[in-house]
């Protein structure tokens, strides 16, 4: 079990990777433009879209000798919306987010488009 930790003044906290990937994930998903989350390899080159309980499986979280969080999302965009604008928006979201959430810097957020999906 991967965890990241913070010293205080009080003690030491300890936060779970999965945590991590877990928030992440829930605000990835409430992004524009960003129909799921998949899983980080591909296989049969068919996305599936993860359920909202297993968001944590498209994300991989490290930190970095810095003590820094890297994020790796592997996510399914919306047919007919810039990927840019998308990729702009999550890294924007997320960073922030996280950053209030945890306590610790993200010092990179990739981003790995595995497909594309018309919404109805």
């Amino acid at each position: 079990m991967k965890s990241s930790s913070i010293d205080t003044h009080m003690g030491s906290v300890s936060i779970n990777n999965d945590v991590i990937a877990q928030y992440a994930g829930s605000v990835a998903v409430e992004c524009f433009g960003i129909v799921g989350m998949t899983v980080a390899n591909v296989r049969d080159g068919l996305a599936r879209i993860l359920k909202p309980d297993n968001l944590s499986k498209g994300i991989n979280v490290t930190v970095g000798s810095n003590h820094k969080l890297v994020l790796d999302f592997h996510v399914i965009v919306a047919y007919g919306v810039s990927i840019i604008a998308v990729a702009d928006n999550l890294i924007g979201n997320v960073k922030y987010k996280v950053e209030e959430f945890t306590g610790l810097e993200v010092e990179k957020i990739n981003i790995y488009v595995e497909g594309v999906r018309v919404i109805d």
